[in-house]
């Protein structure tokens, strides 16, 4: 049996209305379901970043342990101003050394019609520079509201379209995730 592949969901954004939240739990359930698959949710209101950057005084030692032991990572952010939100940017910054050669996925959210694309295209840049290896496609959840109810569940006519998309990216990621396991 092959040995279990650690997937770290992040969510993010710190705000307090996020509606990406209920995208990012739906992501890291679906993620715990797959065999062989541990998922460690990363939720950023729970991190404290002082400062900014790569220095030892801009990391929290919890998230550079989740990093560290993190096979894959997936990515749930929504989008603000045609971009992603700062407190992601910040949390990624602090533990360049820990990403290389490890696979990262992305799912994009907005209240409107675009779904996050514009954000997840601002993140491809600082990603790659961090080392992590980004996926050829992603998942959009445009319309969010309409998505998921006021609890955070999916609605059912919504289910099918979702599991597909989810499945065969979480197919890909988990392919990387191996692979670069080997050479790491």
């Amino acid at each position: 049996m092959d040995e279990k592949i650690t997937v770290a969901v992040i969510e993010g954004t710190t705000r307090a209305q996020r509606e990406s939240i209920k995208a990012s739990r739906y992501v890291a359930d679906f993620a715990g379901k797959l065999p062989g698959v541990e998922v460690i949710f990363v939720d950023p209101a729970d991190f404290n970043f002082p400062g900014d950057g790569n220095d030892p005084e801009g990391k929290d030692p919890r998230y550079g342990e989740i990093v560290g032991k993190a096979d894959a990572f997936f990515i749930v952010t929504p989008e603000y101003n045609h971009s992603f939100p700062g407190s992601l940017k910040r949390m990624l910054d602090s533990e360049l050394e820990l990403y290389n050669h490890k696979p990262v996925a992305f799912a994009g959210v907005s209240n409107g019609n675009w779904g996050g694309v514009r954000a997840v295209e601002s993140l491809l840049n600082a990603v790659r520079e961090t080392g992590l290896v980004t996926l050829s496609w992603d998942v959009y959840f445009p319309r969010v509201q309409d998505i998921f109810d006021e609890n955070g569940m999916i609605h059912e006519d919504q289910r099918e379209r979702y599991e597909r998309n989810l499945g065969k990216l979480f197919d890909e990621l988990l392919l990387f995730a191996r692979l670069f396991k080997t050479i790491r």
